[in-house]
């Protein structure tokens, strides 16, 4: 479909038709991600559901797959996104969003802590957070001084107490939970 070694762009992005994977780009580079699983969507609808009624009336909290349009060569899809209300056209929230979340799997673990977090610090995301669902362990960043610093973490029934982006208790546990509780 590509030649090899091209850098891609938004616009190469948009001709991919497969709807079964997750097709995203940083810095003109091809990821391309399985269908998630059920545990996976289980927490993105629980964060969901914890997000959504903190949320301010001139943000959205919307679950992927929602394109992020960093610039030309770099469009995301976190699996969470929390963005204000004019950055969403019709097709994507362009430009950085308040808050992206990844849960992590197996095979998006490296993209999910490392090249992930990089991206969006650099293009000035305030808050980014990651979900370990297996453990459960949620990790929340804020952004400082360009980079990531830690502003709360839990594993399992512990509890993360956040100020911001949103006053907010979050337990890990409660997010991978089969029962509604």
């Amino acid at each position: 479909m590509f030649a090899h070694g091209d850098r891609l762009t938004r616009r190469d992005l948009e001709t991919i038709s497969d709807e079964r994977r997750r097709y995203e780009l940083v810095d003109g580079t091809l990821l391309v991600s399985p269908s998630p699983r059920p545990l996976h969507q289980r927490v993105v609808a629980r964060l969901l559901a914890a997000l959504t009624p903190v949320c301010p009336a001139d943000c959205e909290v919307l679950p992927a797959p929602v394109d992020v349009v960093l610039d030309e060569f770099t469009v995301m899809i976190p699996d969470v996104v929390v963005g204000r209300r004019e950055t969403f056209t019709e097709r994507a929230l362009v430009g950085v969003p308040v808050l992206a979340v990844e849960v992590v799997s197996p095979s998006s673990r490296h993209i999910d802590r490392f090249l992930k977090p990089a991206r969006l610090a650099l293009a000035g995301c305030p808050y980014y957070w990651v979900i370990e669902p297996n453990e459960p362990t949620l990790s929340c960043f804020r952004l400082a001084e360009g980079e990531y610093v830690l502003d709360g973490e839990a594993t399992g029934d512990d509890v993360v107490r956040l100020e911001e982006p949103y006053r907010l208790e979050l337990r890990p546990a409660d997010l991978v939970s089969g029962n509604h509780g």
